[in-house]
């Protein structure tokens, strides 16, 4: 027999799946609360006392996926020696993300677009960046030996790259994204070389 604590794991796991999936078919906006419950076999109650709302699912799906791909960018990070290995792993996490089966992405990109229209979602998005941003910042910084903010045009690009890659893969090779990455590195350092 399952503990409460099991059972809790359970239903949140489930409650997580199926909002990924509603998302990513309806958007933020088109997948309802009793949607999500159904689709997870729930009641519209256990969305709100595990999560709070669609909003607080939204959150916990991406945080956790992020939480999952810094696992696995630093451990590939620990190992990577060069400039162009660096940043190779960080457009493989951002392409081919070894958790949140492909579905990460799509969802970071539902995000964006809902947080555009909505302020609660937007500073929460906003936070997530300056984070993502200050860890880029703070790489290229052991990388290179110069401090520069670079962080808000990496992730940009990376991003960016993403979205063309998965709307026409052969228009963004590897090769392609990384020598654009590098150059948003060495630009920026340059650019702080200069003042």
């Amino acid at each position: 027999m399952a503990t409460q604590g099991e059972r809790r794991a359970e239903t949140r796991g489930r409650l997580l799946d199926a909002a990924a999936d509603l998302f990513i078919e309806r958007g933020v906006e088109g997948a309802s609360i009793d949607a999500i419950a159904d689709r997870a076999d729930r009641t519209s109650g256990a969305v709100y006392a595990h999560f709070g709302g669609k909003d607080g699912l939204l959150f916990a799906l991406l945080d956790g996926w992020v939480d999952d791909a810094s696992a696995v960018i630093a451990a590939e990070l620990s190992t990577a020696t060069t400039l162009d290995e660096r940043l190779g792993v960080l457009w493989r996490n951002v392409s081919s993300p070894v958790s949140g089966d492909g579905r990460w992405i799509a969802l970071e990109h539902e995000l964006w677009s809902y947080a555009a229209r909505n302020p609660d979602a937007r500073e929460h998005m906003a936070r997530r960046y300056r984070g993502a941003w200050n860890s880029i910042t703070e790489a290229t910084h052991d990388w290179t030996g110069e401090w520069t903010n670079v962080g808000p045009a990496v992730i940009g690009l990376l991003l960016g790259l993403e979205m063309m890659r998965r709307i026409d893969p052969g228009a963004v090779p590897d090769d392609l994204a990384i020598d654009a990455l590098r150059g948003v590195v060495a630009g920026t350092t340059r650019r702080a070389e200069r003042r």
